[in-house]
């Protein structure tokens, strides 16, 4: 049975919540690619929309927009997904995952795209901030 890590980015906050789905709502995810869109409904979260922007498999392979299919593929990459290298021209053969989400796939990135009227962390809007510690307090 499918397992995921979900990720979902605000772009309006900057914040993002994590969620562990299981089963039917997993199934979801089954054969989709990067870019694809998800109704939230299915999902749990009614009224939003997302849109898949990457992920990982279970070895921690980032998944790469460019590279078909669902297992890993040792591709050449001069920058992107799966680089850190910073000398310009230089190109690297890396080892990624491909862009359809698959058995072995763990972690997914989702963005928002359509907002539903409901807060997707209801619990952390409705409790108060705790007041913070004043850090500039002279040590004696």
């Amino acid at each position: 049975m499918a397992e995921y890590k979900i990720n979902i980015g605000d772009p309006k906050t900057g914040k993002s919540l994590k969620k562990d789905i299981v089963g039917i709502e997993a199934k979801e995810f089954l054969s989709k690619k990067i870019g694809d869109k998800v109704t939230g409904s299915k999902i749990g979260f009614p009224g939003y929309e997302f849109e898949i922007t990457g992920g990982s498999d279970s070895s921690g392979f980032p998944m790469r927009k460019d590279v078909i299919g669902v297992g890993r593929k040792k591709v050449l990459i001069t920058c992107g997904v799966g680089t850190r290298h910073k000398r310009k021209g230089t190109r690297l053969r890396r080892t990624v995952a491909g862009n359809t989400i698959g058995q072995k796939t763990v972690q997914i990135n989702l963005k928002i795209l359509k907002y539903g009227k409901d807060s997707l962390n209801p619990a952390k809007e409705a409790t108060a901030e705790a007041p913070k510690k004043d850090k500039t307090a002279k040590k004696q």
